[in-house]
């Protein structure tokens, strides 16, 4: 048996890989991009074979590396790891600047860039890992890092973050109504902490919920959640 809980204990960061084809772009989420070597420098990017943004990375055999700070939104994140680039264009309303190879890097939320080109690919299944050269790297933010861990604690509400920015509403509390989980992304919404970046309060039922309201990482509608607690 295999629990894929058990991956959640494995250390990761969260970072934004963008790449570049034919004058369009595109960005995702990954967690997998880590050091190989000091000198030269080299680093590893595995990116999944459905996604856009490996057809960009195979097409133009170029990187950007956004690491992302311990500040970055749910709503940032969601953007980028559960929506296409088919679909929208997910660099509207970003911050980002074109370096010389021509690869975008987003600045929002960034703490490090790192510009990349692939030396070598690696067939794995479903992934590619990407081994790739260190055109140029920018500390930009000297601030603490979010890591993969931290990510799925946060869609789940119980990241110290969350819990430390969100006021409670002290008639109402997440142990007299229930927590309703997103079938899609798995972000969970948890009455006594609401979701303020929507305009809703904290101590809102779901059923209270307006019927246009969507999930703030993947965007899907109410009738896609359902009831754990």
């Amino acid at each position: 048996m295999i629990d894929n809980k058990a991956f959640y204990k494995l250390s990761y960061g969260l970072y934004l890989v963008s790449s570049i084809s034919e004058g369009k772009k595109n960005a995702q989420i990954a967690n997998t991009v880590f050091q190989i070597t000091s000198n030269p420098a080299i680093l590893a990017v595995s990116i999944n074979k459905k996604n856009l943004t490996h057809d960009y990375i195979q097409s133009s055999k170029l990187i950007g590396v956004s690491a992302l700070s311990i500040e970055t939104p749910i709503e940032f994140i969601g953007k980028f790891g559960f929506k296409s680039g088919r679909d929208i264009d997910k660099f509207e309303g970003v911050s980002f600047k074109t370096i010389e190879s021509g690869v975008p890097i987003i600045l929002d939320n960034t703490s490090s860039y790192f510009e990349l080109k692939v030396e070598k690919e690696i067939d794995v299944f479903t992934h590619t890992i990407f081994i790739c050269k260190v055109l140029n790297a920018e500390l930009i933010n000297d601030v603490e890092q979010i890591t993969y861990k931290y990510y799925q604690d946060m869609k789940r509400g119980i990241s110290p973050k969350v819990e430390a920015n969100i006021p409670q509403n002290k008639n109402q509390t997440s142990k007299n109504i229930g927590k309703y989980e997103c079938t899609v992304c798995g972000y969970i919404y948890d009455p006594a902490v609401g979701d303020p970046g929507s305009g809703i309060p904290a101590g809102t039922p779901f059923e209270n919920i307006p019927d246009d309201w969507t999930c703030p990482i993947c965007g899907v509608t109410k009738d896609n959640f359902k009831l754990i607690v």
